[in-house]
């Protein structure tokens, strides 16, 4: 329905409800997707399954950029949304053919308290950093700050809540579980890592090297189409070697790219952009899967679902937050650049001066990458039922 409103969409109106309308759908069908998986395969292996539900999760984001290019290079952007809506149409064939209840439905009391102190907390909380994100503003931008604040008390009063009622909407308490603790942490990185990289590399690659759309989005291809292809294997090797090794790995492969790109200018070969994207993808393929899998195995069945919403939720946080951080420093250190200390946008700055803004944010990234490192130390396998109660 989202899809086809938005195919239809004659204003920024019409095409806003159409995305809202696709992200409720998404909100249900990705943490069913994970849950289903976690109910279907014995924890031996969840890996190989995980690693599939990762390739075909992360196979539309790999190609998205270029198709998209060369539909708009050909027709109207409305045709994005009428492929996604005939897309659609023939999963729901399927999907009404062939699925069926793996788990007995349950009646439980939905508390609207809850709903709504968690719509304004984690609404209010991406809202403001998405506001930043922009860097239109300053951080002491009521618009910024304000939604930022009134989204923290609603948190805290959530999560008040949360854990002083019997049957919560979200049970927090899986917080209480070490190994999911660093499986979310390890998530949030990895998604303030790849939304980062997303923006400002596209970024580098048309304002300082002055590649077309499609161009950049072609350039950009190879990684995402590497990290699909190897999902599966990923799989496998967390089913045979467990999670310790391979996100440690991919924490340090992603560190290391960030360490190259701090050295992006110019005179940078299309190549060496290419190769280097290779490896963060690499990196965020053996830490992403591994530490989700590893940390929803940590939890007693009964919490899955929970457990899932939580890492649903994560990464829409961090990609705020790291968004809006990497956009902040860039502008930052832009101005510091260019000696013009009044409110700008990016797009205004020279050449040079977006360089190094770029190259600064890519500091900070190499920064969050070695946190990721430090958090890979802690991590271990949980290997069945026996290891839920630590």
């Amino acid at each position: 329905m989202g899809a086809l409103v938005a195919a239809l969409a004659g204003n920024f109106q019409v095409l806003l409800l159409g995305r809202v309308l696709q992200a409720f759908g998404t909100g249900i069908i990705i943490p069913l997707m994970y849950n289903i998986v976690l109910i279907i395969f014995p924890i031996h292996k969840r890996g190989m399954a995980m690693g599939l539900v990762t390739m075909v999760y992360t196979a539309a984001p790999a190609v998205g950029p270029t198709v998209s290019g060369l539909i708009l290079s050909n027709y109207t952007w409305h045709w994005i949304f009428w492929i996604s809506f005939t897309l659609m149409m023939a999963a729901l064939i399927v999907g009404w053919i062939s699925m069926q209840n793996v788990s007995q439905p349950q009646k439980i009391n939905f508390d609207v308290v809850s709903l709504v102190l968690s719509t304004i907390g984690f609404g209010g909380v991406v809202f403001g950093f998405s506001q930043a994100g922009e860097g239109t503003s300053g951080w002491l931008s009521i618009e910024i700050y304000l939604p930022i604040i009134i989204g923290g008390l609603g948190l805290y009063w959530f999560i008040k809540r949360q854990l002083s009622m019997a049957e919560p909407l979200m049970d927090l308490r899986v917080f209480f579980k070490p190994m999911f603790i660093i499986g979310n942490v390890l998530i949030f990185i990895c998604m303030i890592v790849n939304l980062s990289v997303t923006l400002l590399l596209p970024m580098f690659l048309i304002r300082v090297l002055h590649m077309g759309a499609f161009s950049a989005a072609i350039t950009l291809l190879p990684g995402g189409i590497i990290y699909a292809l190897i999902s599966p294997i990923n799989g496998r090797l967390f089913d045979r070697f467990g999670p310790k090794w391979l996100v440690r790995t991919g924490t340090i492969l992603m560190a290391a790219g960030m360490f190259s790109f701090i050295f992006l200018d110019p005179d940078s070969s299309k190549m060496y952009i290419i190769l280097m994207h290779i490896i963060v993808m690499l990196g965020l393929l053996f830490v992403w899967m591994p530490a989700q899998t590893n940390g929803m195995t940590a939890l007693p069945p009964h919490m899955h679902k929970d457990g899932n919403a939580v890492m649903n939720t994560i990464p829409q946080i961090a990609g705020a937050i790291g968004i809006a951080l990497a956009v902040s420093i860039m502008t930052v250190s832009s101005r510091k650049y260019s000696g013009d200390l009044l409110p700008s946008n990016h797009e205004e700055f020279s050449t040079g001066a977006l360089v190094m803004g770029i190259q600064s944010s890519f500091i900070f990234l190499f920064i969050v990458a070695i946190v990721g490192v430090i958090a890979s130390l802690f991590l271990r396998r949980i290997h069945g039922d026996s290891d839920l109660s630590t």
